[in-house]
């Protein structure tokens, strides 16, 4: 049974491999905590090794009898990603749960990846676009869940067709808006795409709400070295219970998608309280930005030419 009404129940994991992407900290962090705790197998490959370790000690607080362990990882090289998935080809274990979580968001400054995109647009998208391509042999060795973490930034904005790396304008909340959106359309795109090709795979995508993570806490490798205005704000409403919700809140939408027998293929999930910020998990309404299906084959296209990765057509 649930620990408390705002939780949720994880299946039996046993004999599944997970990976999940931004699990050194935060809400990726609770996320590995919570699959090794039901018996998963998990993998968290991570860019900061220091980190990547104190994240595997606090698993193992919860889950001592787990196995996980470290994988390297910065989603802003396409050339790491592809080193990656070299590695985990060759140690050739079907995956059975990956969760795409890992992101940047606001940056105040433009900056750009190793490959020379917007940060956001690179790192929370094409990143994960390159991950999913390099590691789909072993998705489909597992018939695979695949949920990625988008965010209610993909509700406002659009991409950016004429500038995509926001070379002329930057302004970080519309990139990161983009990226966003960019991401929610591959996932569904994905989706569509295994069925039409038998991958054997499932996508479906969540979004946690608002809640007081470390997105927009200070990050001196993003150019930010003090806490935004928001996020003081949001951590003192989620401590006084008022609209928003908590990290534990935050990790469930993803959760529930990546394991719950009844999550639905191309299915959307995130918080059911007042605004979708805070509260339960459950089915939402899919944002009007994530819905057009020339938009998503557009994304595909433009992200296999970006990353000069590529998927199989069966």
């Amino acid at each position: 049974m649930p620990r408390n009404p705002l939780d949720i129940t994880v299946p039996d994991l046993s004999g599944r491999l997970a990976v999940v992407t931004g699990a050194s900290d935060g809400i990726g962090l609770g996320l590995a905590t919570r699959l090794a705790a039901a018996g998963a197998e998990v993998l968290l490959p991570v860019r900061n090794p220091s980190k990547g370790e104190a994240a595997l000690t606090t698993i193992r607080r919860t889950a001592p009898d787990t196995n996980v362990s470290l994988r390297e990882l910065d989603l802003s090289s396409l050339a790491s990603v592809a080193a990656l998935g070299k590695t985990l080809r060759e140690e050739g274990r079907p995956i059975h749960i990956l969760i795409n979580n890992a992101g940047v968001m606001t940056p105040p400054d433009r900056q750009t990846t190793a490959d020379g995109f917007e940060l956001q647009f690179g790192t929370n998208h094409l990143g994960h676009f390159a991950l999913v391509a390099h590691l789909l042999p072993l998705l489909r060795a597992g018939h695979a869940r695949v949920t990625s973490q988008i965010s209610v930034a993909a509700n406002q904005g659009a991409i950016n067709w004429d500038d995509l790396n926001w070379e002329r304008s930057y302004d970080g909340m519309k990139a990161y808006s983009q990226s966003k959106i960019a991401f929610g359309l591959f996932g569904l795109e994905l989706d569509r795409r295994g069925q039409a090709n038998g991958w054997g795979i499932t996508s479906n995508l969540s979004h946690p709400g608002v809640a007081p993570t470390n997105l927009l806490a200070a990050r001196p490798e993003v150019g930010r070295d003090r806490d935004t205005r928001s996020v003081r704000m949001i951590r003192t409403l989620s401590a006084r219970g008022i609209l928003v919700g908590t990290v534990h809140t935050a990790q469930l939408p993803a959760l529930y998608a990546a394991t719950a027998p009844d999550a639905e293929r191309g299915g959307f999930y995130g918080p059911r309280g007042l605004g979708h910020v805070g509260g339960p998990p459950g089915a939402q309404k899919l944002y009007s930005r994530l819905r057009g299906t020339e938009e998503a084959q557009r994304v595909w296209q433009v992200s296999e030419a970006l990353t000069e990765v590529s998927f199989p057509d069966s």
